[in-house]
């Protein structure tokens, strides 16, 4: 299936796995919104996809503002009419150990990496559902699947995206609802140097696993394929860490003794 004229709405669009899929699903030819924080970024992005000015829209705001949300829902609706892919890609990780993660951080993880993920989708599902149905995706992550050190809330808010997300496809299936849910492993990304430390603060620093990552364009167009499959899920990633999702299913007291000896 090609998005070749399908309206295609990402956040978290101003890098990393955001901005390389708004490169790779603009060769389908669709309209894209292109939503982040950075608004120099966003354009720089726009530019980048090739596409004619009128077939990008650039949507800045901060997704866990609830009235921005619900502002910017109306304006994608008012320019382009419809919805037929929203790609919830925005988020944050998480660099700190349990007794050293303040729980007010905890809160900001939560409120960024699932309900603000969640209030998106459900202010977007009636219009989806108004026009005879939709696409989501979300980028959830194989922290989404298992636990690691130095990770808990990062671990626990993408958990809960994968049950939210694996719901949401059971109740509107019959809606012509298709819901992806996308589980990378390390992606060579700046995703790091914004994580957040137990108060709350940037890591600033850059990640050896991200840094021998998976390059972020092949990922997206990995990601891309998937979505023009329709794939309900789509893990993306090269490293070991990727193994860890078969291992969790098969043989978990394994992977449980794997992951205690790895580092925090």
């Amino acid at each position: 299936m090609s998005f070749k004229g399908s309206v295609i709405w990402i956040t978290g669009a101003s890098s990393g796995i955001g901005a390389a899929l708004a490169r790779a699903l603009a060769a389908d030819g669709p309209k894209l919104v292109l939503s982040g924080r950075q608004v120099d970024a966003l354009r720089r992005v726009a530019q980048q996809t090739g596409l004619p000015g009128e077939d990008v829209m650039i949507l800045p705001f901060d997704i866990t503002d609830a009235d921005a949300r619900a502002a910017t829902v109306d304006q994608m609706q008012t320019r382009f009419g419809r919805i037929d892919l929203l790609v919830n890609n925005a988020g944050i990780s998480q660099r700190a150990r349990v007794l050293d993660t303040e729980m007010d951080t905890l809160r900001t993880l939560m409120e960024v990496d699932f309900f603000a993920q969640v209030a998106l989708t459900r202010a977007v599902l009636p219009l989806m559902l108004a026009q005879g149905g939709g696409h989501v995706a979300v980028t959830a992550s194989v922290s989404g699947k298992l636990g690691s050190q130095g990770r808990a809330g990062y671990c626990a808010a993408k958990h809960a995206l994968m049950g939210w997300f694996d719901a949401l496809r059971a109740e509107h299936a019959r809606d012509r609802i298709r819901v992806t849910t996308i589980v990378p492993g390390y992606i060579d990304t700046p995703i790091a140097y914004a994580a957040l430390t137990g108060d709350g603060s940037a890591h600033a620093k850059p990640s050896k696993g991200n840094a021998r990552g998976m390059d972020v364009d092949a990922c997206a167009q990995r990601i891309a394929q998937g979505l023009r499959r329709r794939r309900r899920e789509i893990a993306v990633g090269k490293g070991l860490e990727m193994h860890a999702l078969w291992l969790k299913r098969w043989f978990p007291g394994l992977l449980f003794r794997l992951v205690e000896r790895l580092p925090g």
